[in-house]
């Protein structure tokens, strides 16, 4: 045990909803003589404690405020990993009312710290891909329950960059023709990615969601899955915020997924070179609307830490940005973001 039960009851007596999770174990589900503590939290509402108890299995419980988070398409998407044979955290218990879930734990390696280890990011990579492609191939029925990546929810995401990048954490004037020129850049990008193939989409594919697990990878954090572009989840692995592979270690992986879409018989291009143009432009979407997001994590959340991981993403979109002139509009933007990046670093 880590923490006496005493401790446990104190931690609880200092936060109202731990106190009703612990009560709900108890009373609910008959525990006793366990300990909880944070197991991981992410960038919603949600938290995620561990639950020990002398002779289990460690056991996970989320904790999603009703009036914050809704626990439904967490239910869903979960049941639809499970019969597409993923390995998702299974739901074992629930008290909807309360916004209390009791799941399987897939344990404590994340991708992340993983990958540093030397040699270890092949394997790992080629497990992502493969689980990636089974997710698409096998879930193209349950991808078709799921809600579109239309193009509101497109549009919404990438107008967090101007809204609480830009203008609230840069403090930049961003003047009409700037936001006009923006536009024209997010219409076409909306364009290419409501022309790729629609797949099942998990929205965050990457090194904090996966672990290391048997079989391997666990997969997280899906519960906002949509149906959407084919290139969405191989850009959120390969262009990873939290960790960057130079451009010939993206390409490798990137021809290692389109041929084994193409041996599953997913609808990608049949021409790499195309496949490639999609992911980028897909790329540049996702990288706008991450750099939104961050910021507004650390405005509006205080939750400061994801302004180090801005550089990284900015990196990708530069760089994507630089390659195609129907994406030049966007090459002054970046400009003023980059000149104003020092005042983006917490105090």
């Amino acid at each position: 045990m880590n923490d006496s039960l005493a401790g446990v009851a104190q931690r609880a007596a200092a936060d109202p909803r731990l106190a009703q999770l612990c009560h709900w174990l108890e009373h609910a589900l008959g525990f006793t003589a366990f300990d909880i503590a944070p197991a991981s939290a992410d960038a919603s509402f949600r938290r995620y404690f561990r639950v020990t108890r002398a002779g289990h299995e460690p056991l996970i419980v989320m904790d999603a405020p009703p009036a914050k988070e809704d626990v439904g398409p967490f239910l869903r998407v979960a049941a639809m990993l499970e019969q597409i044979g993923v390995n998702a955290p299974r739901v074992l218990a629930r008290s909807l009312g309360e916004g209390f879930l009791l799941l399987t734990d897939l344990g404590t390696r994340m991708y992340l710290p993983e990958l540093a280890t030397h040699g270890r990011a092949d394997a790992l990579y080629g497990d992502a891909l493969d689980a990636l492609v089974r997710i698409q191939a096998r879930g193209r029925d349950a991808a078709t329950q799921l809600p579109p990546y239309s193009e509101k929810l497109l549009q919404f995401e990438m107008s967090l960059l101007p809204d609480w990048l830009l203008q609230r954490h840069l403090a930049l004037d961003v003047t009409p023709a700037e936001t006009a020129m923006l536009q024209a850049s997010m219409d076409a990008l909306v364009a290419n990615a409501l022309e790729q193939p629609q797949v099942f989409v998990h929205r965050d594919y990457h090194s904090r969601n996966l672990m290391v697990a048997a079989p391997n990878p666990g997969v997280l954090d899906f519960q906002d899955a949509v149906l959407g572009p084919i290139t969405y989840d191989l850009v959120s692995l390969l262009r990873d915020a939290y960790v960057e592979w130079d451009e010939e270690i993206q390409l490798d992986f990137a021809i290692r997924y389109w041929e084994r879409a193409r041996a599953a018989g997913l609808p990608v291009a049949a021409d790499f070179a195309a496949f490639w143009s999609d992911f980028e432009w897909m790329g540049v979407q996702r990288q706008l609307k991450v750099l939104g997001i961050f910021a507004r994590l650390c405005i509006r959340d205080g939750k400061s830490g994801y302004v180090k991981d801005m550089p990284r993403v900015r990196g990708y979109l530069r760089r994507a940005v630089a390659r195609y002139r129907e994406l030049d509009p966007l090459a002054a933007l970046l400009d003023a973001l980059e000149d104003a990046a020092p005042a983006a670093q917490p105090a």
